[in-house]
């Protein structure tokens, strides 16, 4: 499992918020909205969906109730822009990033484990054909229901997708690196042993606005 997992992970047992770029944008296409519609087309690509987009929505769920005591972002942000936009912004709410993890995994291990993923269509359960494999292969261990795999998982999406990250993505680590803000951890091993890195490395948290 990637970020995703270990975001959610670190979240809870740090007490905060989860906030997950990617299941915003699907929420948004589920109910057909106009940001759902413009942002379907970016995301089925395999390209980023534009800063303007992106940011208005993230800052939006920030400013949520729930996110006062602190939140862990997921999938943002990925790219220079968007990080020098999102400490603007949370600068004038007198609020800053704390610290930012970069989990690192070698190319190919991210190939496997982004294009081996499956969802189910009725409950949205997680399946890796590698890693959680369902007992039945096709149907959802929960609910019974059809697994399927979103066009931004199939290997040849998942190829342009890392294209993508190693030309917009990177300098991001550059730019927490002259902050003093990024930490490093090894991404690869069993999900329970990235995870207490993570929280061993943090102390109070990734990618944590307060």
């Amino acid at each position: 499992m990637g970020k995703g997992t270990q975001a959610a992970s670190v979240a809870q047992e740090l007490n905060l918020t989860h906030i997950a770029s990617g299941d915003l944008f699907r929420q948004a296409i589920e109910q057909g909205s106009e940001l759902g519609l413009r942002a379907k087309s970016y995301i089925d690509e395999g390209t980023l969906v534009p800063d303007s987009i992106t940011i208005g929505m993230i800052l939006k769920r920030i400013s949520a109730p729930d996110c006062e005591g602190g939140v862990i972002l997921d999938g943002f942000p990925r790219n220079l822009k968007q990080a020098e936009a999102l400490d603007k912004a949370l600068a004038e709410q007198a609020r800053a990033i704390d610290k930012v993890v970069y989990i690192k995994v070698s190319e190919g291990e991210l190939l496997k484990r982004l294009s081996g993923r499956w969802v189910c269509r009725n409950c949205q359960a997680l399946y890796h054909i590698v890693n959680s494999p369902p007992k039945v292969w096709g149907k959802c261990d929960k609910c019974g229901g059809e697994l399927y795999q979103r066009p931004d998982d199939t290997p040849e999406t998942v190829k342009k997708r890392l294209e993508v990250y190693f030309s917009q993505t990177a300098p991001i680590i550059d730019y927490y690196t002259r902050a003093g803000k990024l930490l490093e951890v090894d991404g690869e091993g069993r999900i329970d042993e990235v995870s207490r890195r993570i929280v061993a490395t943090l102390g109070e948290g990734e990618f944590v606005a307060r």
